[in-house]
């Protein structure tokens, strides 16, 4: 049935139909699909989803929603491919394919919430629109330890990207490093949790904040409990109108990983490419 569905939206979709309503765009290898909000409410695949704790709105949401998996169904990836969710802001997570397309209900899964036009969604916290029309949300976050930002809000894109290693070959660490090295797991962290919104060296999809390597490294210029601190609760070191940084509150970010991601910072201030 989910087939069928898929197959019925991209016959049917308008060009009309596309410019009067919102529409997620879904790029994988060329391949393109979109569906629109209305048609996606309608499908057999829409359900509704009870959060227990929304990563965004911090308390129990309910959506109509539909299964990520059923929007990727069919499409060919192409090798060590993510899916790089791109918001109508400029944030754009890196999301590993298997995640997404998940649909063992004792794992993570993820649904993509669409938002009614006649009953929106409350405000976030701070800000003066709403996660929609489209938001990544996730059954059984702890399942498979998503991290906050693949909770991707107004969402308006998912494209197949290379990997961000393969992709970023400039925020690659020294290949002599330890697997095991911590400085590793702060570069996952980092790619994961600073990437959406962060360049470093210039490498990253997002430029919705400033390059973190790049004239200065912030470990160069702030002291380690200022760092942690700005990354825990921006708010509490510096403040302005536009500020747009969130805080990573411990149950998205825990100190052991927050320090990882310093690490990683600190280790590549000394990586800097030649101007």
């Amino acid at each position: 049935m989910l087939r069928v569905w898929v197959a019925t939206c991209l016959v049917l979709l308008s060009a009309a139909a596309l410019a009067a309503e919102p529409t997620l765009q879904i790029d994988v290898g060329g391949e393109k699909r979109s569906f629109t909000r209305d048609a996606m409410l309608a499908s057999p695949a829409a359900t509704t989803l009870e959060v227990p704790k929304d990563s965004t709105y911090g308390g129990p949401m309910t959506y109509r929603a539909v299964p990520v998996s059923a929007l990727l169904k069919g499409l060919n990836f192409p090798p060590d491919s993510v899916i790089e969710a791109v918001a109508t802001d400029g944030f754009a997570a890196q999301i590993p394919l298997n995640l997404l397309l998940n649909t063992d209900a004792g794992k993570s899964m993820a649904w993509l919430a669409i938002e009614p036009a006649d009953k929106p969604w409350p405000k976030i916290a701070g800000k003066a629109y709403t996660a929609g029309p489209f938001y990544i949300v996730w059954a059984e976050p702890e399942a498979s330890g998503i991290h906050s930002e693949y909770w991707a809000y107004k969402t308006a894109k998912l494209q197949s990207q290379p990997s961000p290693a393969a992709r970023w070959p400039e925020i690659a660490v020294d290949p002599s490093l330890p697997p095991d090295d911590p400085i590793r797991t702060g570069q996952t962290l980092f790619v994961a949790q600073c990437m959406p919104c962060h360049k470093l060296n210039g490498a990253g999809a997002s430029d919705v904040g400033p390059d973190l390597n790049r004239p200065m490294n912030p470990t160069e210029y702030m002291t380690p409990g200022g760092l942690r601190a700005l990354i825990r609760d921006p708010k509490s070191v510096r403040t302005w109108p536009e500020q747009k940084m969130p805080g990573f509150p411990p149950s998205s970010m825990s100190d052991a990983e927050i320090d990882g991601v310093i690490a990683y910072l600190k280790y590549m201030a000394g990586r800097k490419p030649a101007q």
